[in-house]
């Protein structure tokens, strides 16, 4: 897949997803706006038919008094002579009391009169009636003159609110206050704070909305739990956004792998690239040096068959290490490698590594200083892959020397403390080409090379350092890299000491 076919799946996913998110978010953004209109409304309707009882309960207060009084007043009282005295007190429009007695006789003994008395109270309830317009004047006027304490009791007014939302389908506890205009508090419940609560979440209805303005008190309410309970009729959202957020894992974990995927493979043509490279070389080498056995001038020479044999020799040797090299890579990624592992004098074991390489680092007119400081130099390790690691080091310091600079190598050994212990730590610097700053977290990786493609300017697989890194860490060592580039590198490598 070519890799403006991944980015353009990558494009096209990714404004998938932020449509899939952008309309969910819309759709909790509407949903809640809907409920938060659905609970307003309920609890207007609450309020609404909370003021609409206590106006009836103080009408019904006032009726109690009213025929009291009405008993009071046109109940017949009998005197000692037989007859009945009927009062009646009453104002007429202009605002004029009126005192009216009636006296009259009634026979105890037949039920004449009786229907007299009937028919004088039908006349008296007509006319009463005829004044109910003043009564219910009369109510309106005197009903703002009693405390709203007696007129809105706060445990009526809690009752008539939890029977209220209870109906309006809110079951959620609330807080209320009774204020008057000017915003003071004539009494609220326990938890009721009106620093805390949020304007916006207070609900306020009047009460006894025909009073005159300078005596208006109002009713507050106010829900502490309302946004888990909004939250809570809008839950069933959550798992979408869940199973949205794994698919936008996934789909960033599956991209992730895909260009990984391509990354390995460019770097895997690279490396048959080179490959193909370092083998033609070789191989074409001995193939010319097998033709050469052919010529009988050249068998009849003992010197020449001499160097033939030489040549065929180094040129099969680089060969097979060319192969072992991917054979042992590929070995690491399979299991764990098996390592004749022994005590060795670290300090001799390079010395006799660099005395050997002196002659190769020579031929390009460079230099290799050798500095043995380490006074405690035992370490376990298997022979033959320390000494690969150190020749890969030395090798690659070769390959990428300067060639305006002659080459300075420097192998350095001495005692460091790491982890509380005192350990083993040798140093290979040059002064070669450097390695820039973003191929320094890269230069461990397998077939990676800072030289990649059809250059083959500087030979290799990209196999070097990812084997000594591989080994060192089997030998339960660390290793680190410093460069600058165009200045030089140095690789560190840190072994635990073996006491005897």
């Amino acid at each position: 897949m070519k890799k403006s076919t991944i980015w353009y799946l990558t494009i096209i996913m990714a404004l998938t997803f932020m449509g899939l998110l952008y309309v969910q978010i819309m759709y909790m953004n509407n949903m809640k706006k809907m409920r938060d209109d659905q609970f307003a409304e309920g609890v207007k309707r609450s309020l609404y038919a909370v003021t609409t009882r206590l106006e009836q309960d103080e009408t019904k207060h006032f009726l109690e008094e009213d025929m009291a009084s009405m008993e009071t007043r046109f109940y017949p009282r009998t005197n000692s002579d037989g007859s009945v005295d009927i009062n009646n007190k009453f104002t007429s429009s202009e605002g004029i009391n009126y005192d009216l007695t009636l006296k009259m006789n009634v026979d105890r003994r037949n039920g004449g009169n009786r229907q007299s008395m009937r028919e004088l109270m039908h006349g008296k309830y007509i006319y009463q009636k005829g004044l109910l317009d003043e009564v219910i004047l009369s109510i309106i006027n005197q009903s703002s003159n009693r405390p709203i304490t007696e007129r809105a009791d706060s445990a009526e007014v809690s009752r008539y609110l939890r029977s209220e939302l209870d109906n309006n389908g809110l079951s959620l506890p609330f807080e209320f206050a009774v204020a008057n205009r000017v915003g003071a508090i004539v009494y609220r419940s326990a938890g009721y704070h009106p620093s805390l609560h949020d304007d916006s979440g207070m609900f306020v209805q009047t009460l006894f909305p025909n009073d005159p303005k300078n005596k208006m008190y109002y009713l507050k309410v106010y829900f502490p739990t309302k946004s888990d309970y909004i939250f809570d009729s809008i839950r069933f959202m959550i798992p979408s956004f869940i199973f949205t957020f794994i698919l936008l894992v996934t789909f960033v974990c599956t991209i992730i792998l895909a260009f990984r995927q391509k990354k390995l493979t460019e770097m895997k043509n690279d490396f048959i690239n080179n490959m193909t490279h370092e083998f033609k070389t070789p191989i074409s080498t001995i193939s010319l040096a097998a033709q050469m056995l052919n010529d009988n001038a050249v068998l009849k020479s003992p010197a020449m068959l001499g160097h033939i044999s030489t040549v065929i020799n180094d040129e099969t040797k680089r060969l097979r290490f060319q192969v072992e090299k991917v054979l042992q890579m590929s070995m690491f990624d399979r299991q764990k490698s098996t390592l004749r592992l022994q005590d060795v004098d670290a300090n001799v074991l390079i010395a006799n590594i660099t005395t050997t390489f002196k002659l190769k680092v020579e031929k390009y007119g460079g230099h290799i200083e050798t500095i043995l400081g380490a006074r405690e130099a035992t370490v376990n390790v298997d022979e033959m892959h320390f000494t690969n690691v150190i020749f890969n080091l030395l090798d690659n310091a070769v390959k990428y020397r300067r060639e305006e600079v002659p080459l300075q190598l420097i192998v350095e050994t001495k005692n460091v403390k790491a982890h509380s212990q005192e350990r083993f730590q040798v140093t290979v610097s040059d002064n070669g080409q450097g390695i820039r700053r973003e191929d320094l977290k890269k230069i461990f990786e397998k077939f990676y090379r800072v030289s990649t493609g059809n250059r083959h300017d500087v030979k290799g697989f990209g196999l070097g350092l990812a084997y000594v890194k591989k080994m060192v860490g089997e030998l339960g060592g660390e290793i680190s890299v410093e460069s600058e580039f165009n200045t030089g590198t140095k690789f560190i490598i840190t072994l635990p000491i073996t006491k005897n």
